[in-house]
């Protein structure tokens, strides 16, 4: 058995997968930053440090799982997103190992964006998705709308202040919840025994492709030092803001297209509660649109679609006889779906 290797270092992950040829998950291992309580994140250094400290480890543990399977390609994600501008530091240690261990194994190495590896990881057991989609990316780090099509994405709309996994470590962290605050915070959101009421306002500009969420936290952070809810009742408003926002972008997304799938990727994209809300509020606003979720454990940052693309990747140029991309540094970019 062939597989690709993938690594992904993010802000708030470090990640190490493997894919064989038919998209299985045949070994991955991931493990979150250390986050002193009270820290809303790290500083990039002390993420790189981080990074360096826990890879090795996680490498190891990937190699154990692998036995005697074979390494035919590597690949990790090196940038946020597609863009000459896009670069964040913690990206550059999973590219290193990624080109070392391509090189130490004489393997191809390919280059993609933590962004890919979120959509492709996305369709990791799902359906085949069609060749033009919808994909929302909701994290710590981002917030965007994009479409796919034919292996390029173009970005349609995004938040113009707050992320969406902002807004959710934010509100938490004030709270006194843990660094990230995701699942600490859905958890109080279930224990609401008060019906939301919108009390946060959905603001979305420009056809509702774009919003804004900062205004969503500055309130929430004001009824948290009032205490003039329950912090239930504040995380459920929270949930639900987010919910309302969310629908509201897919649907102008896929309007504007004409795309009839959408996929929703990100470690925020992971909330159980989250999901069932999105579509509950999408089942009223377009009851045709065919609405994925990837799998939980393939929606917060993982190595496990970096993997897959570059599987992909591999399994084309054989099949083109196309080598001449192997270990030489190649900007991040190419096809985001598998």
């Amino acid at each position: 058995m062939d597989v690709a290797l993938g690594f992904d270092t993010s802000c708030y992950t470090t990640s190490v997968a493997a894919v064989d040829e038919t998209g299985t998950v045949v070994a991955f291992q991931r493990m979150l930053l250390p986050v002193r309580s009270g820290q809303r994140g790290l500083r990039q250094s002390e993420a790189v440090f981080a990074h360096v400290r826990q890879l090795p480890l996680l490498a190891s543990r990937v190699a154990e799982a692998l036995g005697t399977a074979g390494i035919c390609a590597v690949a990790a994600s090196c940038a946020p997103r597609e863009g000459s501008d896009s670069y964040m530091p913690v990206f550059t240690v999973g590219e290193g190992h990624g080109r070392a261990t391509a090189s130490l194994l004489r393997v191809p190495f390919y280059p993609v964006t933590h962004q890919q590896g979120h959509i492709a990881a996305g369709q990791l057991g799902n359906a085949e998705m069609d060749s033009r989609f919808v994909a929302l990316h909701l994290s710590g780090g981002t917030t965007d709308l994009l479409l796919c099509e034919h292996g390029a994405l173009t970005l349609l709309g995004a938040t113009l202040d707050l992320n969406a996994g902002q807004l959710v470590d934010r509100i938490g962290v004030a709270m006194g919840l843990p660094f990230p605050a995701g699942p600490k915070l859905e958890a109080l959101a279930l224990n609401n025994l008060l019906q939301t009421e919108a009390l946060l306002p959905a603001s979305l500009t420009r056809g509702d492709l774009d919003c804004h969420l900062s205004g969503a936290e500055t309130q929430c952070l004001r009824w948290i030092a009032a205490e003039t809810y329950p912090r239930e009742r504040i995380a459920a408003e929270a949930f639900d803001l987010l919910a309302r926002t969310v629908a509201r972008m897919i649907t102008a997304a896929c309007k504007h297209t004409g795309a009839r799938q959408a996929l929703a990727v990100g470690g925020v994209a992971s909330s159980t509660l989250l999901r069932k809300l999105i579509a509950d509020r999408m089942s009223r606003l377009n009851r045709t649109l065919d609405l994925r979720f990837g799998k939980p454990e393939y929606s917060a940052d993982n190595a496990a679609g970096v993997a897959w693309l570059g599987m992909r990747r591999y399994l084309a140029e054989r099949k083109t006889g196309d080598g001449a991309g192997v270990t030489e540094a190649r900007q991040p970019g190419g096809d985001p779906t598998p």
